[in-house]
């Protein structure tokens, strides 16, 4: 009888176990979804964006781009980043296809050779331009992209979040899983995102500030401090002048737009 009992026991622990881990993933997803639902809407936009590159001896330079996006409810998001300036990488232009399932499209013009090379997937990992932002994080941050788990809630710069771990389904991604901090009162908008190595090693930290809410709904961040603890370098990058509806199309993100917006 004896046997019996610590049969059962441990029968209930691994229910339990089990239950609560299905739990912790679904309230996880919950999270992420309801932050996608809130943010949507937005048709287009197109912002300015100053981006400052640090070394780890602090010494800094600067770039200055231009970001266009079209939100797509059946597939992920579509974006154009250009560089107006410096010299050096004046007319480089990336343009990304975000999808909800599969390895996402990007391509890369680069204006020296009037040519537009496609981005593989093995090579999303790497630097954007010599930043500590990889391709893949230019994606939109689509909810089918991950796995999730929710670990808890907790204060965050003096608000209520919800710390939810996410893996990437992607097996080429750069990343083993990241940490996400939504602020649960404040349209579930990201507050920080630590991301670590496929070592399972901290690799960056992505700290989001100087939030405004445009058109009653969209939270959206004047600045973006993404730092990475293997090499001690940082980058930041500074959003100005949002404009929401701006009646962009597929027409305006394909290979010619993106050539034609690197001349």
């Amino acid at each position: 009888m004896k046997t019996k009992r610590i049969i059962w026991v441990a029968f209930f622990a691994v229910l339990a176990t089990s239950i609560f881990a299905q739990s912790s993933a679904q309230k996880g997803k919950d999270i992420a979804i309801t932050a996608d639902k809130a943010d949507q809407g937005f048709e287009s936009l197109i912002v300015d964006l100053t981006m400052t590159l640090k070394n780890k001896n602090g010494q800094t330079s600067t770039r200055y781009l231009k970001n266009e996006t079209l939100e797509l409810t059946a597939d992920g998001d579509k974006s154009l980043i250009v560089f107006n300036s410096p010299r050096d990488v004046k007319g480089t232009a990336t343009l990304t296809f975000t999808h909800k399932s599969g390895p996402d499209d990007q391509w890369l013009y680069l204006p020296a050779v009037k040519r537009v090379k496609r981005i593989s997937s093995d090579n999303k990992s790497g630097p954007f331009m010599g930043s500590e932002f990889a391709y893949e994080d230019l994606s939109s941050q689509e909810v089918e992209k991950y796995t999730y788990n929710f670990l808890k809630e907790e204060s965050y710069n003096g608000s209520s979040t919800y710390l939810v771990e996410r893996k990437p389904v992607d097996p080429k991604s750069g990343y083993a899983r990241q940490l996400v901090w939504y602020n649960k009162d404040k349209g579930y908008r990201l507050e920080k995102i630590e991301f670590y190595d496929r070592k399972n090693a901290l690799l960056k930290t992505l700290t989001y500030s100087g939030y405004q809410i445009y058109l009653n709904k969209h939270w959206r961040a004047a600045n973006f401090k993404m730092v990475n603890h293997q090499t001690g370098k940082e980058t930041v990058l500074e959003f100005t002048n949002y404009q929401f509806g701006v009646g962009l199309t597929d027409n305006d993100f394909t290979q010619n737009s993106l050539k034609r917006a690197g001349r």
